[in-house]
């Protein structure tokens, strides 16, 4: 779809609309982590134990730093303190750099 120069309606847009929570036990976090779809409003909406983190693309920034940074910007404001485990689907420098960088924040937040 392409916006002409009669379509420039400029609106910001979220991943996941504003609303109550919803919790579940596993959670594929979509687009291989990629930011475009996944903002701290996702992680805010969609509670999970467990998330797969998919992406092995550095290229293509997948996983995002940034939808990592956003689970635990998200998770500090949740009422609860339900332990969460990242499932990550490859080894990646983005994960490891990530997980060494914010383990005592990790460890803080459950």
């Amino acid at each position: 779809i392409s916006k002409g120069p009669g379509n420039s309606k400029s609106s910001k847009s979220t991943a996941v609309p504003p609303g109550p929570p919803m919790y579940l036990d596993l959670v594929y976090i979509p687009n291989h982590s990629n930011r475009k779809n996944v903002d701290v409003e996702f992680f805010k909406r969609v509670r999970s134990s467990y998330y797969v983190v998919s992406g092995n693309d550095s290229a293509a920034e997948e996983p995002s730093r940034a939808v990592l940074d956003s689970l635990l910007e998200a998770k500090a404001q949740w009422d609860s303190n339900m332990q969460v485990t990242l499932i990550p689907t490859h080894d990646s420098e983005v994960m490891r750099e990530w997980y060494q960088e914010t383990h005592e924040k990790q460890q803080d937040l459950n």
